[in-house]
């Protein structure tokens, strides 16, 4: 049996004295109340130590402490070494607890921090010098220098920890535990780190390096998942902070707790139907597009959607372009999905969706740009992929035509339609449509041709459902994420019915593909550029 004794044990530290110094001032004066009413001194500086005074508590300034006074439009007021010895100074050994008797450093117990609101400044679009005066670096400091002395001092960087520390201490007579230190101090250098992410990331901007030698990132918890792709693999979800409409910051309405797979296919759904400016829905399963069409409509658009494969549509995520309402929400319902997105609803559409209790609705008040630059990240096993987002457009004026017979006006509308949609299908990609909608997707497969006839061998089976007679595939049109390698995969769209081709070309085997378009009299064009995802 160890012979410590319980504060021994638990590294139990009081709290005599706590440097209170933020910018987010949410929770503060309560907390320092709760401090002082302990018996702790309270150090402070600038507008921290305004509010504490207005709130009738006893507060000494920093400056009044070091004897120093703030200097240089206040760059210079915490870095002395009366704060960061009285933090750092370790209460257990004899040297460092004579430095602070001959230098008279009183120690420092708990430190409150966080930091300038540099995201916030870069985000409101502030100039260089705004943005390089809201980096902060006493602060940083003295929460690197109180995490590191976590053995002996508690530090906050967020005020919903005010509470936890209050309730710790009032259950252990003032003071604070070593675990819970140990905690908080993880929580700090994760904090000053994203901060540091923040400000070179902004930096690489400015100097036209958005990729640099060594990539810092940050990124802050949002949800514990319940588990990630499978229920034997922990998750969490994170978020960036990009201003950026979509999932990350989009408001649950109703529904139970998403899942991973719930949040990576509910990202690419509200992507793909970005890329449209009529009224546009999007139907995607296992991140793919089960049905994508644009309408009159944001109901006509759901039911062209919807008919392209409305098995694989059971059980998807719906996202629309259009704020919902309540005649799209009761078409919506008729059939089991999982979520469903959109830039806003109307009280009738909410009205509907809350008779269906376990269906997420997420709203997003607005639409991403999907012209806007950005980066994706994707992680192998060491390291990261990093990469501009695919924010290439394909216009009529971009079509180069390939073949003898030039697509008519109807067919280019539908060409660029479907090679938006190719955009957002895992690679291989096919897409076929018509009027606006597809009518049949193959997606992931190792060969483009099989692509091409997993997508016929769906329309023809949705045809069946649907209890009609004709080919989907007749009179669409068909696009290709990258170039047919050989002209099997384009005869295959063509005994379909095809009338016209979309693809980047390129392929040393263009002659032969724009041959047996020739041979078909389909009109073929070239995009220049392609669209893998994988």
């Amino acid at each position: 049996m160890s012979d410590q004794s319980a504060p021994e044990a638990e590294g139990l530290r009081p709290i005599a004295r706590a440097l209170l110094s933020v910018s987010d001032k949410t929770g503060l004066v309560p907390f320092a109340h709760t401090l002082a009413e302990a018996g702790v001194a309270l150090l402070s500086t600038g507008g921290s130590a305004r509010m504490l005074r207005e709130a009738g508590l006893e507060v000494t300034e920093v400056s009044d402490h070091t004897g120093f006074p703030e200097m240089m439009d206040g760059r210079i007021k915490t870095l002395h070494p009366i704060i960061h010895g009285g933090i750092l100074a370790r209460r257990d050994l004899d040297s460092h607890v004579t430095a602070m008797a001959k230098h008279r450093i009183g120690s420092i117990d708990l430190v409150a921090i966080n930091l300038y609101p540099f995201a916030e400044t870069v985000a409101a679009g502030a100039d260089f010098e705004t943005c390089i005066e809201n980096i902060d670096i006493g602060g940083p400091a003295m929460i690197r220098s109180a995490a590191k002395n976590h053995a002996f001092v508690a530090v906050l960087t967020d005020p919903a920890d005010y509470d936890t520390v209050t309730e710790e201490m009032a259950h252990h007579d003032g003071q604070t535990s070593l675990a819970l230190r140990h905690r908080l101090a993880a929580r700090a250098y994760a904090h000053t780190g994203a901060y540091d992410g923040a400000i070179s990331a902004w930096f690489g901007e400015q100097i036209g390096d958005p990729l640099p030698e060594r990539l810092a990132l940050g990124a802050t918890r949002r949800q514990s998942l319940r588990y990630g792709e499978n229920p034997h693999q922990k998750a969490a979800f994170y978020i960036t902070g990009e201003d950026r409409p979509g999932v990350a910051n989009a408001a649950q309405l109703q529904g139970k707790e998403l899942s991973y797979n719930n949040l990576n296919d509910t990202d690419a759904a509200f992507e793909l139907v970005a890329e449209f400016s009529a009224p546009s829905v999007a139907i995607i399963k296992h991140a793919n597009p089960c049905g994508v069409a644009s309408g009159e409509s944001a109901l006509a658009a759901y039911r062209k959607a919807l008919a392209c494969d409305p098995v694989s549509a059971f059980g998807g995520i719906v996202a629309l372009n259009r704020p919902l309402d309540t005649m799209t929400a009761s078409a919506i319902t008729e059939v089991f999905t999982e979520v469903v997105i959109a830039p806003g609803a109307d009280e009738g559409a909410c009205a509907v969706f809350a008779t269906k209790k376990n269906l997420r609705l997420l709203l997003t008040g607005g639409m991403p740009d999907a012209t806007a630059l950005g980066r994706t990240l994707r992680s192998v096993t060491g390291g990261l992929l990093v990469q501009d987002r695919d924010a290439a457009r394909t216009g009529a004026d971009d079509l180069q035509v390939a073949t003898k017979r030039a697509p008519s006006a109807a067919e280019i509308a539908d060409l660029l339609f479907a090679f938006a949609v190719c955009k957002h299908v895992k690679s291989n990609a096919i897409v076929y449509a018509k009027d606006g909608a597809t009518v049949a997707v193959g997606a992931g497969q190792m060969s483009r041709v099989d692509s091409a006839r997993i997508a016929i061998s769906k329309a023809a089976d949705a045809a069946t459902t649907a209890g009609e007679t004709g080919s989907r595939t007749a009179g669409s049109v068909v696009a290709s994420d990258a170039f047919f390698p050989f002209a099997d995969g384009l005869i295959a769209a063509a005994d379909a019915g095809v009338t016209a081709v979309v693809q980047p070309g390129g392929s040393m085997r263009d002659k032969e593909v724009i041959a047996a378009a020739d041979e078909r009299d389909l009109a073929m064009v070239f995009t220049g550029h392609r669209h893998f995802r994988h």
